[in-house]
């Protein structure tokens, strides 16, 4: 992990992206107090496969027409 002061920081923004990915973790501070920690982004997380999820929800059993009417018809 490596401290850089709010001035630092304004010096090092052209490669700020090159000083995360080589120290992990960045420790902002102003006048020695921490302000903000910048860390990498990880991986990109997946996307769903719409697909895949609707295949992994269980069937309805009653049609959704019908359980809309009950709900409308209950108000």
């Amino acid at each position: 992990m490596r401290k850089l002061s709010i001035r630092e920081i304004r010096a090092e923004l052209g490669r700020l992206d090159q000083v995360v990915q080589k120290e992990g973790e960045v420790l902002v501070t102003r006048h020695g107090i921490p302000v903000a920690r910048l860390l990498p982004v990880k991986s990109a997380r997946r996307r769903p496969n719409h697909g895949e999820l609707r295949g992994s929800m269980p069937r309805l059993t009653t049609a959704s027409e019908n359980l809309i009417r009950a709900d409308r018809d209950q108000r």
